[in-house]
């Protein structure tokens, strides 16, 4: 399989899993193409022409000819200078790599993964929050991830990776969206009346159960097993946290309980003010289980020998 062909499968099937809904992805995409139109013949010269084509703007291959041969990849959650020496110390025991396949975007995919959250604005809103006041709150939260990565030294794995001569993809958000579809889906279906039910789900699957026997399982950080789950809002999509001052709105939209991969101290204070249960289900444990659904998907035109590092572990569905 050739490196566009994982690339394409990838970003489509992100696109077919994304909770906004294929209408409003298509949306973005002709809002991007508007926006490009109207740039001058110098400013198109520096724009991002894969965001014409889907909207992760945190999924890119960052090095590599797209018409190679794909048979052997190393995986991680993060693909750094680190994994980048691990690959060639393998290959140089043996192992023929193809690509390095990062969950965690590196290179321009890090320089301008921020534009991705503005899925968030469409997901708020499917959810029952004004779209107004969704948009007027991710916008401040946006500006400021915006500044904290534009000082990053953000191609540092992508060089050693062309030193080396080593193929290299990120695949961030189409991930995240697979496991934001599954675990809201899984979630609707069973219909948990409370945490400690939701906490069961979790821990039956595979890569929560892993991460559990690793010291790292499903918490529950406000409320406790017996509290109601009410309703539940899954929120593992959309580039990075949003606006701390989301919560109260959530509320009012009847949101009881939010399952997030993660959420800062800083956010958590606000939650806890708008008296939301809060289940933390695991930053790592929740990427595993995002990227092991996409490549299933790839897996699905040809299986790969992989190998695994920095937090991966396949757990594959295809059998299933």
């Amino acid at each position: 399989m050739k490196l566009i062909d994982i690339y394409q499968t990838a970003v489509n099937f992100g696109m077919k899993m994304d909770p906004r809904g294929r209408d409003k992805v298509k949306k973005e995409l002709l809002r991007a193409k508007k926006e490009y139109d109207q740039l001058s013949e110098r400013d198109k010269e520096f724009y991002d022409k894969e965001r014409l084509v889907h909207p992760y703007s945190d999924t890119r291959i960052l090095f590599g000819k797209r018409d190679s041969e794909i048979k052997t990849m190393l995986v991680g959650i993060d693909i750094e200078v680190g994994e980048v020496l691990l690959a060639d110390r393998l290959r140089e025991k043996g192992e023929e790599i193809d690509l390095l396949l990062s969950h965690h975007p590196e290179g321009m995919a890090l320089a301008n993964f921020f534009n991705v959250m503005y899925m968030q604005i469409d997901i708020l809103e499917n959810i029952g929050v004004p779209v107004n006041v969704a948009e007027s709150l991710l916008s401040q939260r946006i500006k400021e991830v915006e500044r904290k990565v534009l000082p990053i030294n953000h191609m540092r794995p992508v060089d050693a990776a062309r030193l080396l001569d080593l193929s290299f993809m990120t695949c961030h958000t189409p991930a995240d969206n697979c496991v934001a579809k599954y675990l809201q889906g899984l979630l609707d279906k069973k219909k948990p009346e409370t945490l400690g039910e939701i906490l069961d789900i979790l821990i039956a699957i595979p890569e929560y159960k892993a991460s559990a026997k690793l010291g790292l399982q499903p918490k529950i950080v406000r409320g406790n097993p017996s509290s109601k789950a009410g309703k539940i809002f899954v929120d593992m999509t959309g580039g990075t946290e949003g606006s701390k001052n989301i919560f109260n709105k959530l509320s009012q939209a009847g949101i009881s309980t939010l399952v997030s991969m993660h959420l800062s101290e800083e956010h958590f204070k606000k939650a806890q003010e708008e008296h939301l249960n809060v289940i933390i289900a695991g930053h790592i444990a929740s990427d595993n289980l995002g990227l092991n659904l996409l490549l299933d998907e790839v897996e699905k035109k040809q299986k790969f020998k992989m190998l695994t590092c920095s937090g991966f572990q396949r757990f594959s569905r295809s059998h299933k």
